[in-house]
């Protein structure tokens, strides 16, 4: 794929899909920015990896929900490279519970980690594309932020939050030449999947229309799509990786 831009920030991408987008950018000819918020052995690990595939990497902690870091963690970047060309909303968590029992603190944490977290992003990177009238955006929510799920009431508001507030600021930012986008993934194999038992995958798989569970790197190629060039016109819009689960 083609790229004006020169580098990308991944927030949570030291593993999951966020490490398999840092791969397939990296792969792509973007420099990839790894950030992570702890076990940097990690991150460092996930660099090495791409640099020995030919690709360039670095590695930058903050944690997303703390507004002073993500705005450090940015100006680091443009110190180092100049600009910020694509950003990818991706660090997120869990914590489910049936609403019934769920605790206000429970339901405001999810959607601080997950969704005022990627308002921080946007808008900060929003303020240094505009510069330079250039950049591309896009946000990691989820088929639970389309179609609800039991026992993630606080996953799904966070996640069908970031759906609206992405073409809000698609409408803001598209006067400066900055697109925001976003990706839907359904099921996707991850370390918290290859924990579930063969019966519950199973179980997963037999009401995806693909019958499968999808992959990190599928996820990653729609993420690159919608920063890439080829992608030009395309903003405020929500890409589903789901298999058909949600159509």
């Amino acid at each position: 794929m083609k790229f004006s831009g020169k580098n990308v920030l991944i927030t949570g991408a030291s593993r999951g899909i966020g490490a398999d987008t840092a791969r397939v950018l990296a792969k792509m000819g973007l420099k990839v920015w790894i950030n992570y918020r702890s076990k940097p052995e990690v991150a460092d690990a996930l660099k090495s990896e791409i640099e020995e595939a030919g690709g360039v990497a670095a590695v930058v902690k903050f944690d997303a929900t703390d507004e002073d870091e993500f705005i450090k963690g940015i100006n680091l970047i443009v110190d180092s490279d100049g600009e910020l060309s694509y950003l990818v909303n991706n660090a997120g968590i869990t914590n489910d519970k049936l609403a019934l029992r769920m605790k206000t603190d429970e339901f405001t944490g999810v959607i601080n980690a997950n969704l005022t977290s990627a308002f921080i992003g946007s808008r900060e990177a929003l303020k240094v594309m505009s510069k330079k009238r250039f950049g591309a955006v896009v946000n990691i929510a989820s088929i639970v932020g389309e179609m609800g799920n039991a026992g993630q009431v606080n996953y799904a508001a966070s996640k069908g939050g970031m759906i609206a507030m992405t073409k809000s600021f698609a409408k803001e930012a598209a006067s400066r030449n900055v697109r925001f986008n976003v990706v839907t993934p359904g099921f996707i194999a991850t370390d918290m999947t290859d924990a579930l038992s063969d019966e519950v995958k199973a179980a997963y798989e037999a009401n995806i229309p693909l019958k499968r569970l999808g992959k990190g790197e599928e996820v990653a190629n729609a993420v690159a799509f919608l920063l890439s060039d080829h992608a030009s016109y395309v903003t405020g819009d929500v890409l589903k990786v789901n298999g058909g689960l949600y159509m």
